[in-house]
């Protein structure tokens, strides 16, 4: 089993930086991509950020240009560097990390969420 723990979340004006943070426990040898995701209400979860333990990048086009993943793979940590933040960017946001086929614990494990509220 994974625990993810998140923290850094809160409100933020419009124009504003956040930084999430995102420490993982338990069975952590297998992880291989880490992210974050969001859920805004009335919508479904979407993609924000994910990397991999090489360091590999990918974001949802919304995000590109503001916002910056990174890990520190000593500490298990997967961070968020929320810049330039628009109302839009008002959402749930988890953590997720997976541990491919063949590892123990293989599977997806997310968070339990931190709220980021945006005002205009």
């Amino acid at each position: 089993q994974v625990r993810l723990a998140e923290s850094g979340g809160g409100l933020e004006q419009a124009g504003g930086s956040l930084r999430l943070s995102c420490a993982a426990s338990g069975s952590i040898f297998g992880i291989n991509g880490m992210g974050w995701y969001r859920q805004a209400p009335g919508k479904q979860r979407e993609l924000v950020a994910v990397i991999t333990r090489g360091g590999s990048t990918n974001y949802a086009d919304s995000v590109k240009g503001r916002f910056t993943i990174s890990r520190d793979n000593a500490k298990n940590t997967v961070y968020l560097q929320m810049n330039s933040l628009k109302p839009e960017d008002t959402a749930v946001y988890y953590c997720n990390a997976n541990i491919p086929p063949g590892y123990s614990g293989s599977g997806t494990y997310w968070g339990q969420g931190t709220q980021v509220t945006v005002s205009s």
